[in-house]
């Protein structure tokens, strides 16, 4: 990782939550070893946000409420959907932060997934992109440039975060020793890597 504390530099914590650790409803395999090396790479940014998954009860991406199961896809407002457990449902254990990730370093913490029509796996838009989380404008208020992500799904929240990065113009960088996969289909995550490094996403290992 670069050790200069250049203020136009920024790591961005993608959907560390509970419900996403093992032991969680949609726990990602492995999902609580980024942890302590999120923890780390807070020290080497001058500023750190994050993303949480909150959803409302009746979301259009959980499969019981279209009494389906979770792995299924549908056809949601006119778009494909991916079909979950019930996870991260606003003001839920589940929703939470993991209590080890460190947050006092955390300056802002962004919502995503809270319109029960669309599904967004993105930190910056829904996945109809019919709403911005408000994650581009903070970080060129704050004069980020580059944009350094970690956390949880790689093949998922990550990838889409990565991609509307790019196209918002930042200049992105994903840590993958930061980041773990879900890999529902043997392969996604290697493809996720591969759709990254194509649209121009640079990987930056901690030894980089």
């Amino acid at each position: 990782m670069p050790k200069e504390r250049n203020l136009k530099k920024a790591l961005l914590i993608v959907d560390v939550q509970n419900d996403f650790l093992p032991g969680g409803a949609l726990a990602v395999p492995d999902g609580d070893q980024v942890i302590p090396i999120i923890n780390d790479l807070q020290k080497e940014f001058p500023l750190v946000v994050a993303t949480e998954d909150c959803h409302p009860e009746n979301h259009s991406s959980f499969a019981h409420f279209h009494g389906k199961k979770p792995g299924e896809k549908i056809e949601v407002e006119g778009e494909l959907q991916e079909l979950w457990p019930v996870h991260c449902v606003q003001g839920s254990w589940g929703a939470e932060l993991a209590p080890s990730l460190e947050k006092g370093r955390i300056d802002q913490v962004f919502y995503k997934g809270t319109d029960a029509r669309v599904d967004s796996y993105s930190a910056f838009f829904d996945n109809q992109r019919l709403r911005s989380t408000g994650l581009t404008a903070y970080l060129r208020e704050k004069g980020i440039e580059k944009l350094y992500i970690v956390g949880l799904a790689t093949d998922y929240c990550v990838k889409f975060t990565a991609l509307d990065a790019l196209s918002e113009g930042f200049s992105v960088y994903v840590i993958p020793e930061g980041c773990r996969g879900i890999d529902l289909a043997p392969g996604d995550v290697e493809k996720a890597y591969f759709e990254m490094e194509k649209a121009g996403v640079c990987f930056c290992p901690l030894s980089c």
